[in-house]
């Protein structure tokens, strides 16, 4: 006879699918699932309580009806999925075990069963905060490392653009950028973000591109040279105003688009510019990098030790903060990476 120790599972579920810009109320709190703490005989599964939960912006895409998207879409009624960070309280798999931490895809809810453990990721270090695996230790960490260092290659002395820098990502691109020896210059949406960018995170300049009524006048202002790296968080009108700034054989990485994801935007202009200025624009999914993990822990422990980096987290409290967190990304009220706490360990 299988042991049963059945309880009360709080989730966050998708109530449909949205359109337009999410609220709040696209997503509900279910107080009445439950789950088994006890996996069956056989299962290769893992069973997890989450501690953290991560609020990244392309989750906005998941909460559409697909279209052809790199990602599925969430399943309205169930709950949201996306990265955390877990304890293992069961397991079926031989690589996992209980009292094991974990990061990696999970549910928006208190306890999840992991049915592709091979997913998740092993926590070594834990001389550090477990919040950073929701950020410049997962997800987000990997995608400014491989978006920076893999795909643009930047050189001593490179004038370096990083659009929503005070982000989860951004605010690691121009830290990297500064210890490649690069000029660096990021653009947030509030006057606290860029005081942060120039002062927390010693990017070079910092500007609030809501204050600017011609993007391309201030990216001459901050790049008289030009720019010979992009890295492309937003879309839009600031990816038409980097294309007349950018240097020969400038590289545009591009990790997002924030600005497209909740309306469809007019066609990006200027594009004759990727042709007359020899660019390479290079767009990237973060996973498909991932056997590079160790080699950039190698990089970023020591970095965090050392007081090198800094990164500055956005924190709520609760699982039923979870929808207000997740719809503030797109109106910018957080400040650095947005993480909700579900338990402390």
């Amino acid at each position: 006879m299988e042991q049963q120790q059945v309880i009360n599972n709080k989730q966050i579920v998708l109530k449909d699918y949205v359109n337009g810009f999410p609220k709040e109320s696209d997503m509900i709190l279910n107080t009445s699932a439950t789950i088994n703490l006890k996996l069956p005989q056989g299962s290769n599964a893992v069973l997890v309580k989450n501690l953290y939960i991560s609020c990244d912006p392309y989750m906005r895409g998941r909460m559409s009806k697909s279209q052809g998207s790199y990602v599925d879409s969430f399943t309205p009624g169930s709950p949201i999925v996306g990265y955390g960070v877990a304890k293992v309280l069961d397991s079926g798999h031989s690589k996992f075990k209980s009292g094991d931490l974990v990061w990696g895809i999970t549910g928006w809810e208190e306890y999840s069963v992991i049915t592709n453990p091979e997913t998740l990721f092993k926590i070594q270090h834990t001389d550090v905060p477990l919040s950073y695996y929701t950020g410049i230790l997962g997800m987000p960490g990997m995608t400014a490392y491989v978006g920076f260092y893999e795909i643009c290659g930047p050189k001593k002395g490179e004038y370096v653009f990083v659009s929503a820098a005070s982000g989860a990502v951004g605010q690691l691109v121009g830290q990297f950028a500064k210890l490649a020896g690069c000029y660096v210059v990021g653009s947030a949406g509030t006057k606290e973000k860029v005081d942060l960018l120039k002062n927390k995170f010693e990017f070079d300049e910092a500007f609030n591109y809501k204050e600017e009524q011609d993007l391309d006048a201030a990216l001459k202002r901050y790049f008289p040279e030009g720019i010979d790296i992009y890295f492309e968080n937003v879309g839009g009108k600031m990816l038409e105003a980097v294309l007349l700034n950018m240097r020969l054989n400038g590289r545009i990485s591009a990790c997002g688009m924030i600005s497209q994801y909740n309306e469809q935007g007019e066609g990006v202009r200027n594009l004759f510019h990727i042709i007359a200025k020899r660019l390479r624009i290079q767009g990237f999914i973060v996973s498909d990098y991932y056997h590079l993990y160790p080699k950039y822990m190698e990089m970023i422990i020591p970095l965090i030790k050392q007081g090198t980096i800094s990164y500055i987290e956005d924190v709520a409290e609760g699982l039923e903060s979870a929808p207000a967190a997740l719809v503030g990304l797109f109106s910018g009220k957080n400040v650095g990476k947005q993480v909700v706490v579900v338990a402390r360990e």
